[in-house]
């Protein structure tokens, strides 16, 4: 069950659903027989198998071994269209695997975050020392963002508080104003 070739009168390959785990497919590599390796993909490992020099070669990786899904960048030679890649990241270079290439910036970013929430890794950016850094604050596996007021009306309490409070200004202390100092009682009586 392999797929990842093209179809009949197709240039472009068909586009890895991350959704649709597990996945077989193939990816170029310079340094295998044949210039390719095959890649089966699963929610919670990897398994790449490829042949160097007549050897061949199984890797079962689980997928907390590779850093995270990166976004690359590759600027057009020689006048050709620049790409955008979306790339399963691992300290090793060789054993990073390209998921999604497109022309397109906002279907890169779209395909950035979905293989990221279907694997479980976090989104990774190239930073200024050539590394990998996340874009996004997180505290473990949770992405911490500015804390947002809550909203009343989805609130399960909502029926059992008035809205009118919620409508009406606070009061102003005017120049205008009378002020009573001095006075022994408030109420008066009859």
């Amino acid at each position: 069950m392999r797929s990842g070739g093209c179809s009949a009168g197709s240039s472009r390959p068909p586009r890895l659903d991350p959704f649709a785990l597990p996945l077989s497919f193939e990816a170029g590599d310079a340094a295998a027989d044949g210039q390719v390796r095959y890649i089966e993909l699963f929610a919670e490992r990897l398994v790449l198998r490829r042949s160097v020099a007549g050897m061949h070669m199984a890797l079962n990786m689980p997928l907390s071994a590779f850093a995270g899904v990166a976004i690359r960048l590759d600027a057009g030679v020689d006048g050709a269209l620049p790409t955008v890649a979306v790339v399963l990241e691992h300290k090793d270079p060789g054993l990073a695997l390209p998921l999604f290439v497109s022309n397109e910036a906002d279907e890169a970013f779209a395909e950035w975050n979905s293989w990221s929430r279907a694997l479980g890794v976090p989104q990774l950016i190239s930073d200024d020392e050539g590394g990998w850094r996340e874009p996004f604050a997180r505290l473990g596996g949770v992405r911490i963002n500015s804390v947002r007021p809550r909203r009343r009306r989805h609130s399960c309490l909502k029926r059992r508080r008035p809205t009118m409070p919620l409508r009406r200004k606070g009061g102003r202390l005017t120049a205008a104003a009378a002020v009573h100092r001095g006075e022994h009682e408030i109420i008066a009586r009859n």
